[in-house]
């Protein structure tokens, strides 16, 4: 069933109106004619001065294709767009104030698209005006490859493909050429430019209900930018196949609606309906590239996406597709101050996009040149140790991570936490500098970021890039037992900082900060850094327990109720207090062999 179109606005009947008026406030070097509302002219702010030497180019046509034509006003491109009601042709009387307001002794070129009425009123425009005494020609631009190239008196509507030969005619004119020169180069381009059109949705007029024509799952080919039935409704389809038929079409050696053949040079045009995301546009733009170069032959020598000529509310894109030669490219890299026109492409594309190499690491060690030490210093051995026994305790506590965390989170701590660990223990047999500490820390961050995705991962990262640091500023080749109390303390410093949690946020941090400051007094106290180790692990447990008795102020848990968190500690917290636990018990158990 059909339903009433929601649209921001006032009165429908004066949109366009209130277009204009918010347009020029916008962009300073736009101005519109006086006699407005009925006589709806955006114009050059600066018109006196540009009709002196140059010719005028003028487009237009109904509304509702925004930005076309009236974004397009500025100097390089259109000196003047005459705007008709939503999809409705300008009056004459709209076009021959245009004409006059802007037209100087080089004469005007009037832009028109293929409409019956576009080119009744223009037509009569024009006329009207050599008739006193102003120099005017007409070029009428029918780039539509949707319908049979021969249909009665219409013929080919115009579409997308205007916007490229109003820019070209604008170049052309700003050049000083005269009226029939700029002319000649607009007709020149009308002729090598074709599109076609896909469309998801159909447009809803302001004030009126929207079209149930297209069902669901359906998409419309070919369709005009008025909304008026394509060639075909299909059912949807992946965008690279929907291009590559679009593509087919325009080029199609059949119809011959372009003389494009293999070989060629070749502008492509993504031009968005107007409810289009840039995403899907840009989608549809990767997707055509490729296709022209490999499946056509043609060199792709510029690509413009973006909403050109919309139609209204339209989901879905045209794609036009336009012969170049240097000339033209010239053109359309030419400079323009039109509000709408991407200035920011132009200069001549690769014939292949290379990604950039990634840059390598200011460290003087890279990671292929890491290895694993062929014999291990003492610390060496206790590292190893230590991390070994601290992943294993991750991997064990898994289920029991993604269960505490399936009730205060999204259930996947466990699994997330196990990829780390398994990535770490791999790595740690190949290429961890196990007698280099700072460097070994370093590396088992880079292994966490590798794998485990989410806010652990990199929470854990940013914990082992702050230590890392912190001990590579260490001259001596063996980390002292202070020197990792502090690093630990520059950790959790680090991830509070990013993270934004501290005490009793119910989070990693109330195992580790407990555990910091027990290892800090026990070390202070003279106990051996093993005890003290031991103790603070001790803290870290308790501290982790005591989460079951905390509200939630970080992460997914902070939107649980506390009856629910009561039920179970916060998962990343026991992870931390876990690993830190086993690390400990394993660097006693190895001093202990050595007793």
């Amino acid at each position: 069933m059909a339903s009433q179109g929601k649209k921001l606005i006032n009165d429908p009947n004066a949109v366009v109106t209130e277009f204009i008026e918010g347009l020029v406030e916008t962009y300073p070097g736009l101005q519109y004619l006086d006699g407005f509302p009925e006589v709806k002219v955006v114009l050059r702010a600066d018109y006196a001065s540009a009709m002196l030497d140059k010719v005028a180019v003028i487009s237009g046509g109904g509304s509702g294709h925004e930005p076309a034509h009236a974004g397009f006003v500025g100097e390089g491109m259109l000196s003047a767009a005459i705007c008709g009601e939503v999809f409705t042709s300008p009056q004459v009387d709209a076009i021959l104030s245009g004409i006059r307001a802007v037209t100087g002794p080089m004469g005007c070129l009037l832009v028109v698209t293929n409409y019956t009425g576009d080119r009744l009123n223009f037509g009569l425009a024009a006329e009207q005006a050599r008739s006193e005494g102003y120099k005017v020609e007409t070029v009428i631009v029918g780039d539509d490859c949707a319908l049979p190239p021969l249909r009665g008196t219409a013929g080919r509507r115009g579409l997308a493909g205007t916007i490229l030969v109003n820019k070209i005619a604008g170049a052309a004119a700003a050049t000083g050429l005269s009226l029939d020169e700029v002319a000649a180069e607009a007709k020149r381009a009308s002729e090598m430019v074709g599109t076609m059109g896909v469309a998801l949705s159909v447009c809803t007029l302001p004030g009126q209900v929207t079209s149930d024509r297209l069902g669901p799952g359906k998409m419309e080919l070919g369709l005009g930018i008025h909304g008026e039935p394509g060639a075909a409704v299909a059912d949807l389809q992946p965008v690279e196949v929907v291009v590559s038929h679009v593509l087919q079409e325009i080029l199609s050696p059949d119809t011959n609606y372009v003389p494009i053949t293999p070989g060629n040079r070749v502008v492509l045009l993504i031009n968005g309906l107007g409810a289009t995301p840039a995403m899907e546009l840009m989608i549809a733009a990767g997707k055509a590239v490729p296709q022209l170069q490999l499946e056509h032959g043609l060199a792709v020598d510029r690509v413009y996406t973006g909403s050109f000529m919309t139609s209204l509310d339209m989901a879905g894109f045209s794609i036009s597709i336009m012969k170049a030669d240097e000339a033209i490219l010239q053109y359309l890299d030419a400079a323009t101050k039109a509000p709408h026109w991407p200035v920011g492409v132009n200069g001549n594309r690769p014939p292949a996009k290379i990604p950039v190499p990634l840059p390598l690491s200011h460290s003087a060690k890279s990671y292929e040149s890491l290895s694993r030490p062929q014999q291990l210093s003492e610390q060496g051995c206790l590292l190893e140790v230590a991390i070994e026994a601290a992943v294993i305790a991750i991997i064990d506590l898994r289920d029991n991570l993604n269960e505490w965390d399936g009730t205060v989170g999204d259930g996947d701590c466990g699994s997330t936490m196990c990829r780390g660990a398994t990535a770490i223990l791999e790595d740690m047999k190949k290429h961890y500098p196990l007698n280099d500490a700072a460097e070994t820390v370093g590396e088992i961050g880079s292994s966490i970021r590798r794998v485990m995705g989410g806010t652990s991962g990199i929470i854990y990262t940013i914990f082992c890039k702050a230590a890392c640091a912190h001990l590579k500023a260490n001259t001596q080749s063996v980390v002292t037992s202070k020197q990792w109390a502090e690093a630990l303390e520059v950790s959790i410093a680090a991830v509070s900082k990013y993270g934004g949690a501290s005490a009793g946020f119910r989070t990693l941090l109330d195992a580790l900060i407990p555990a910091s400051a027990v290892l800090q007094e026990r070390l202070n106290a003279g106990d051996d850094p093993c005890t003290a180790f031991l103790l603070s692990s001790e803290a870290a447990v308790a501290g982790a327990e005591s989460t079951r008795h905390m509200q939630a102020q970080a992460g997914r848990s902070a939107y649980i109720s506390s009856d629910i968190l009561a039920t179970v500690p916060d998962p990343g917290a026991m992870a931390a207090a876990s690993w830190y636990r086993a690390a400990a018990m394993a660097i006693k158990n190895k001093y202990q062999v050595h007793e």
